[in-house]
């Protein structure tokens, strides 16, 4: 074998041990604890978890329930990632506008979600309070990182820009956009996890009819924790795989 063809074999062995290695010490360090404790009321094993997920997988509830949930996180995220870009190139183009709505953000985004989500429940309905509790967590932390971004260019490349007499497009587009695109990005990846823990939650406490977080309330209530693990399991899933699709399209979009 030529070196030029056992090297991307090496390295798709490296990638594989990196991914199989910590799910197996993990997997292994649960199936330990779950024996020590010995009650699967308490601690489930991940054969249990396994189990159950696996005969989840074959009903109706988990398809619509993960469908839905998945549309109300991702709609919820692309409107805070929205509000959130507006919201910061409003507060760096206007200094009113910046000394008025930036105290705002930043208790929006120190404000323990669960307070909002009680009241967002009083204030709308049940399917609507994850959309609004996902765009509520993902502006602050987007208009955050983007304003940072606005912020960066120097100084003298300004001084540069004004010298050669560029307009406020021209400035957009060859000075702010370069420089506040890699802040975006690390805000949107970063606004992603976020929305998706805090719309679970908004979903365990407001129960929609089919989502994600009712069947982890109702296996908590009903004491079927390996349900309860099994559905908490498919949330994280979804999340790694929304992140790492977004991941994937920011570096092919040029964000490496």
């Amino acid at each position: 074998m030529t070196p030029s063809t056992g090297r991307p074999t090496e390295k798709r062995k490296n990638k594989l041990l990196k991914l199989l290695a910590p799910a197996v010490f993990w997997l292994g360090l649960w199936q330990l604890a779950a024996m020590a404790v010995g009650q699967s009321l308490l601690l489930p094993s991940p054969l249990q978890v396994g189990a159950r997920l696996w005969e989840l997988a074959g009903t109706a509830l988990l398809w619509q329930s993960a469908l839905a949930t998945l549309f109300r996180i991702v709609a919820g995220t692309l409107l805070g990632v929205a509000a959130g870009a507006a919201l910061a190139v409003l507060t760096h183009v206007s200094r009113l506008a910046d000394i008025l709505l930036s105290p705002a953000v930043r208790v929006l985004r120190a404000a323990p979600v669960v307070s909002f989500i009680v009241l967002i429940i009083l204030w709308a309905g049940a399917d609507k309070v994850p959309v609004i509790i996902c765009a509520m967590m993902a502006a602050p932390v987007v208009w955050e990182n983007l304003r940072t971004g606005l912020a960066s260019p120097s100084p003298e490349l300004l001084e540069m820009a004004a010298a050669y007499r560029m307009g406020p497009l021209r400035r957009a587009r060859y000075i702010y956009l370069p420089a506040a695109l890699p802040y975006l990005r690390s805000g949107v990846l970063s606004s992603i996890g976020l929305a998706w823990k805090s719309g679970a939650a908004a979903e365990v406490l407001c129960t929609p009819r089919r989502a994600l977080g009712s069947q982890i309330y109702w296996s908590k209530l009903y004491l079927e924790i390996p349900s309860l693990f099994a559905w908490t399991a498919v949330v994280v899933a979804l999340s790694l795989a929304v992140e790492a699709l977004v991941r994937r399209a920011l570096e092919r979009g040029g964000g490496k």
